[in-house]
């Protein structure tokens, strides 16, 4: 069985390697068809002389304005699309790209998208993506898990230059350590908005990047954090236990609600552990003893259960039809949620669809220890 895993993999590795993912077209269009979801950007990756952002590290920063088109077919947890020759009416499409002159610029088109929200739901949740990422996939990956749960206020990406292969581990973890400034910058900006809050949603290596980031923050302005951020969710973390712990304490006082999407049937996860020599040790995101996290004031999810019926198991809560329906809103359900529903109202607005065949999130609440 762990050989046929084995052959499974590589060869799911050798097809994706086959696709070439460097390239989507902008496509106006596709909105005559579909449904369109702004997404503004952040990128410290090259630009390329077709305008889009490859792979290469950039010493610049560029803001950028996305429009993604949501097949009128989509459903919830699924992710479609077609790099060079998308199909509007069952695929993700890019329907137009901006890129702003200045910082004023982007301040000013950000604030004029978060007054189309009544006061109280003007945030912003910036998502940050992981490993084997492109940019427009990251785009609609933000705007297909926004869309699906229902957040309102803006949608920022932070896409950071990795390599959008899946060899291109050791490069993309480089790339963290570079892009780390970038995300600390954006960070910053987006505080001085207008926003209500500010949530950091990070996948799978971004997690490793939004901690680091969230670190260096600390030691430079400790406080800064639980000051300026509304909440922050790591899902799917691929983030090693001890450097997480350490990463922690720099914080003066941890911002809340602070959740982190775990799920033990993560097979990216198992990948990363013997990549790195550690078959026998977890990463974060697939943690199974929760006690090693008992003294933080963290809210530990786990997402096992759902992992079988989703499109990826490496990224359950975006692609999980069930779990999604559960997110969908945590405002007039909260009793699904019963150990602490304030900590997920806050990050997760809307009310929750009940469906007599799911099953109900795990979810671990933590008592708050902001030493």
């Amino acid at each position: 069985m762990l050989r046929l895993r084995l052959i499974c993999g590589v060869m799911l590795v050798l097809l994706t390697a086959c696709t070439d993912r460097s390239y989507s077209p902008t496509f106006p269009a596709a909105l005559n068809v579909g449904t369109p979801k702004t997404v503004f950007a952040a990128t410290n990756r090259d630009q390329l002389p077709d305008g889009t952002f490859g792979a290469e590290r950039a010493e610049g920063y560029s803001l950028l304005e996305l429009t993604v088109s949501i097949p009128p077919e989509h459903t919830p947890g699924s992710l479609k699309f077609g790099y060079r020759n998308p199909d509007p009416v069952t695929e993700f499409t890019m329907a137009g790209r901006k890129k702003f002159e200045s910082d004023a610029a982007f301040g000013t088109r950000l604030q004029q998208e978060l007054a189309k929200f009544p006061p109280k739901e003007r945030d912003i949740t910036v998502f940050v993506h992981g490993f084997n990422s492109t940019q427009a996939e990251t785009a609609f990956r933000a705007a297909q898990l926004t869309h699906d749960i229902d957040v309102p206020g803006a949608t920022v990406i932070y896409s950071w230059p990795s390599k959008g292969r899946p060899l291109g581990y050791a490069y993309d973890g480089d790339s963290v350590l570079f892009a780390r400034d970038g995300l600390e910058q954006l960070l910053r900006k987006l505080r001085v908005a207008g926003a209500g809050r500010v949530v950091v949603v990070a996948h799978s290596m971004g997690g490793l990047l939004t901690m680091e980031t969230l670190r260096q923050i600390e030691i430079q302005t400790p406080g800064w954090t639980s000051r300026n951020l509304g909440g922050v969710v790591l899902m799917s973390p691929d983030l090693d236990i001890d450097v997480f712990k350490t990463q922690m304490r720099r914080f003066r006082t941890v911002p809340q609600p602070f959740l982190i999407f775990v799920s033990r049937k993560d097979n990216v996860l198992t990948l990363s552990q013997r990549l790195r020599g550690l078959d026998g040790r977890e990463r974060l995101g697939n943690l199974d003893n929760i006690e090693e996290l008992s003294s933080l004031p963290v809210e530990i999810i786990d997402t096992t259960a759902f992992a079988d019926e989703a499109e990826s198991q490496h990224f359950v809560t975006a692609t999980s039809p069930a779990l999604l329906a559960l997110l969908n809103g945590a405002r007039e359900t909260a009793d699904t949620f019963a150990d602490d529903p304030e900590r997920l109202q806050a990050i997760l607005p809307g009310q929750i669809v009940i469906r007599e065949n799911a099953v109900k999130v795990a979810l671990t609440g933590r008592p708050a220890d902001n030493r």
